[in-house]
């Protein structure tokens, strides 16, 4: 299946550790619309918890698409609605598989508090979500308990060596990532 995006992109330069601008635009042709991202938009491509970046990195065959949803959610040229439909489809036209874009469509949806949702559209939501939940939970608690664990032994090593350095240097103080 052909991806309706046009140009070789996405071309992107890194902004910082989180955020990325596109340097030349990237164009999607749907069904019945087209849009253009600009150069010079600043995207994160996927937005993705610390504890699932295990399963769904913050970029891969899909980065076009998040970049597109999140161009969509910032221009507001379409309902938020719309616009997680069209990321759901984009998703589909990447070649993503059903239940990772079933599961990034239900995180996106409830990121945007469900507005815009038709009740037929609120059950397939609750249905995805019932099911992500169920996959996800044991492999999300097991990585958050060793990502808290390889923190606290950083600290352990930290710790002495900063009780036995003699300087009069300020010292750093510990940097602890969040998602």
């Amino acid at each position: 299946m052909a991806v309706p995006f046009v140009g070789r992109g996405p071309v992107v330069e890194e902004i910082d550790a989180q955020f990325w601008r596109v340097v030349e635009p990237l164009e999607y042709h749907g069904e019945t619309e087209s849009f253009e991202i600009p150069a010079g938009f600043r995207t994160d491509f996927a937005s993705v918890p610390r504890p699932f970046v295990w399963l769904v990195p913050t970029y891969g065959v899909y980065t076009k698409a998040a970049i597109l949803h999140d161009y969509l959610r910032s221009s507001k040229v379409v309902s938020e609605a719309d616009g997680d439909g069209l990321f759901r489809r984009c998703l589909r036209e990447c070649g993503v598989s059903m239940p990772q874009r079933w599961m990034m469509w239900t995180a996106v949806r409830l990121s945007s508090h469900l507005r815009g949702a038709s009740p037929a559209a609120l059950a397939v939501f609750t249905l995805t979500a019932v099911l992500s939940v169920i996959y996800l939970f044991v492999p999300a608690i097991v990585i958050s308990v060793y990502l808290a664990l390889f923190w606290l032994v950083e600290f352990a090593f930290w710790l002495p060596q900063r009780l036995l350095r003699r300087t009069n240097a300020e010292v750093p103080k510990p940097q602890v990532k969040s998602a």
